[in-house]
C-alpha cells in the first residue's frame, strides 16, 4: 500500500486522496483500505466532493453536523464480500451486515437490495430490519441479554436467533414448547454462539473471542450444551457461531477459529444435531489513518475460505453453509462527517484548539475507546497542512476531543472540517448529551443528495418528557 510520501508540514487535505488503494485480483480498490469514500475528489473550487456533491454546498443546505453517506462506496463493499465468498468456497455462503454498526432504515434497505443478510442485537434493529424488507431466513438475532419480549418478538418472526447462554437457551425452550403446545410444528431456528478463546491485537473493549470475555457459551460447556439441544425438538441448532473481536489486521487468528469451529461442529453432529451453518463473525479492520494497513476484503475472505475449507477437509466433514458478519469494513469508510469550525483557543507553548459544532454526542468513539481519526478542511483542499491543532467538541465536557493533534491548514470560523471514516459506531451510538439534536444524514450518488436521516428539532428533544401534576400547580 502506498503512503503519503509529502512531510507534515507540506501535506495537504488533497494529499489524503493521492492515496494508493490496494486492489483486489480484480483490479478494484477495496473500501476498507480507503481513507475517504470511493468517489471523493477535489473539485474546480478547491472543496472535497463525495458522491458527485460538493460538501460545503451540502453544509450550506442542510446544516451540520452533518452525516454525509456514499451509496457507491457502501454498495462496492457489499458487492465485494458477496462475490468473493461465492469465488473462494466451494459450498453456500452469505454474508450478513453486523447491523450495529449502523441500523437505519435506508443502510438496512441498499443492504438488503445488494443481496446480503443482516445480524441484529435488539428489538429495535430487528424491527428496523424487518421494516427495510428482511425475510426470516436472512435475519440472524444476537445479543447476550435478549428479553423475554425480545424473544418472543423474534419468535413471532420466525428469524434465526444466535442463543448466547443458559438463560437464553433454557427460555427460548420454554417459549417454543409453548408455542407447540398451541399449534406451531415449526421448530425455532437456534444458532450457538460460542467463546473461541482466541486473542486479536485490538482494543481491550472490542475483543470478543478471548475466554474471558461476557459473550458465549464457554468451550467447556459445548457438550452440556448439545445434550440440551439434543433433548429438544422444539428447538432446531442450524449452526455454529463465534466472533474474535473487531477491528482486526491479522489473518492468522480466522485460521485458528476455523480449526475450532469445525471442530466444534463435528461434535455437535456427533450428538445428532441438524446442525449445517457456520459463522465465523467479522471483525475486518478499516483505514482510519495513513498508518492503518488492513488486508483487502477479498483477501480477508479468501483466508477465511481457504482455511475452513481446510480444517473441514482435515476433519473428514462435508462444507457447511459459510456466514460471515462484516459491519465496520462495510459502512465505516462510506461516510464522512462534515462539521462548521467556531471558536478557537490558543494555550501559549501547549497547544491550539479549534472547536466544531458537535463532538461526543455525534461520534463517541474517542472519548469512549481512545479512538483515532483523521480530518480535512473541505473548502481549501490544496492548503498545506501546517498547523497541529486539537479538535474539540462543544459539549461541557473536558474529554470532548474528536481529534487530539489533527494536522490542518490554518482554520477560520466558517470553515468545513470533515472527519473521515465516520460510517461505523457514530450515529448509532450518538446521543443527545447537553440536549444536543442529533445531525442529519444525506446519501450522495451522481451528484445527487437526499436526506435519509432528519435533523432532530428542540421539539424532538421533550417529545418524550412528561410535567408531573404536582409541578404543574
Amino acid at each position: 500500500m502506498v503512503t503519503i510520501s509529502a512531510t507534515p508540514s507540506s501535506r495537504s487535505g488533497a494529499d489524503y486522496l493521492r492515496l494508493a488503494n490496494a486492489s483486489t485480483a480484480s483490479g478494484q480498490p477495496s473500501p476498507n483500505q480507503s481513507l475517504l469514500p470511493l468517489s471523493a475528489r477535489v473539485n474546480a473550487h478547491d472543496h472535497l466532493e463525495v458522491g458527485g456533491c460538493d460538501v460545503k454546498a451540502l453544509v450550506e443546505q442542510y446544516g451540520s453536523p452533518l452525516y454525509i453517506l456514499d451509496e457507491t462506496t457502501l454498495r462496492t463493499a457489499c458487492q465485494q464480500y458477496r462475490d468473493a465468498l461465492k469465488q473462494y468456497y466451494a459450498g453456500p455462503t452469505l454474508a450478513i451486515y453486523a447491523s450495529k454498526a449502523w441500523n437505519c432504515w435506508a443502510v438496512d434497505a441498499i443492504v438488503k437490495q445488494e443481496g446480503l443478510g443482516i445480524d441484529v442485537v435488539s428489538g429495535g434493529e430487528l424491527f428496523t430490519a424487518i421494516k427495510a424488507g428482511f425475510s426470516a431466513e436472512q435475519t440472524y438475532f444476537h445479543g447476550n441479554n435478549k428479553s423475554r419480549e425480545e424473544l418472543l418478538l423474534a419468535l413471532e418472526m420466525g428469524c434465526n436467533i444466535v442463543a448466547d447462554n443458559w438463560l437464553e437457551l433454557r427460555t427460548l425452550a420454554e417459549l417454543a414448547q409453548a408455542r407447540a403446545q398451541s399449534g406451531e410444528t415449526k421448530p425455532v431456528p437456534v444458532m450457538l454462539r460460542f467463546t473461541p478463546g482466541i486473542e486479536c491485537h485490538t482494543h481491550e473493549y472490542i475483543r470478543t473471542g478471548h475466554l474471558d470475555s461476557k459473550f458465549g457459551f464457554d468451550p467447556e460447556q459445548q457438550q452440556a450444551v448439545f445434550e440440551f439441544l439434543s433433548q429438544q425438538p422444539q428447538l432446531r441448532c442450524i449452526g455454529l457461531h463465534a466472533h474474535i473481536g473487531s477491528q482486526i489486521f491479522e489473518l492468522q487468528p480466522h485460521h485458528d477459529l476455523a480449526e475450532v469451529l469445525v471442530r466444534a461442529f463435528g461434535e455437535a453432529q456427533a450428538h445428532g444435531l441438524p446442525v449445517s451453518q457456520l459463522n465465523v463473525g467479522g471483525g475486518l479492520g478499516i483505514r482510519y489513518t495513513e498508518s492503518d494497513d488492513p488486508p483487502s476484503i477479498e483477501t480477508w475472505v479468501k483466508q477465511v475460505c481457504d482455511a475452513l475449507t481446510a480444517a473441514c477437509e482435515a476433519h473428514g466433514l462435508a462444507l457447511p453453509q459459510l456466514i460471515c458478519e462484516p459491519g465496520r469494513s462495510l459502512i465505516a469508510s462510506a461516510c464522512v462527517t462534515a462539521y462548521t469550525i467556531g471558536s478557537q483557543k490558543e494555550v501559549p507553548g501547549i497547544r491550539k484548539y479549534i472547536t466544531v459544532d458537535g463532538g461526543m454526542s455525534d461520534n463517541p468513539r474517542p472519548i469512549t475507546y481512545e479512538s483515532v481519526y483523521r480530518a480535512i478542511v473541505a473548502n481549501r483542499m490544496s492548503a498545506p497542512q501546517t498547523e497541529t491543532v486539537t479538535v474539540a467538541g462543544k459539549h461541557c465536557e473536558s474529554g470532548d476531543v474528536l481529534i487530539k493533534d489533527a494536522q490542518l491548514p490554518p482554520t477560520e470560523p466558517g470553515d468545513i472540517l470533515v472527519v473521515l471514516g465516520t460510517g461505523a459506531y457514530n450515529y448509532s451510538m450518538s446521543s443527545n448529551y447537553n440536549r444536543l439534536t442529533r445531525p442529519a444524514g444525506v446519501l450522495v450518488q451522481g451528484g445527487e443528495a437526499e436526506v435519509f436521516l432528519e435533523r432532530e428539532t428542540y421539539a424532538d428533544l421533550i417529545r418524550f418528557d412528561r410535567l408531573p401534576e404536582r409541578l404543574s400547580r
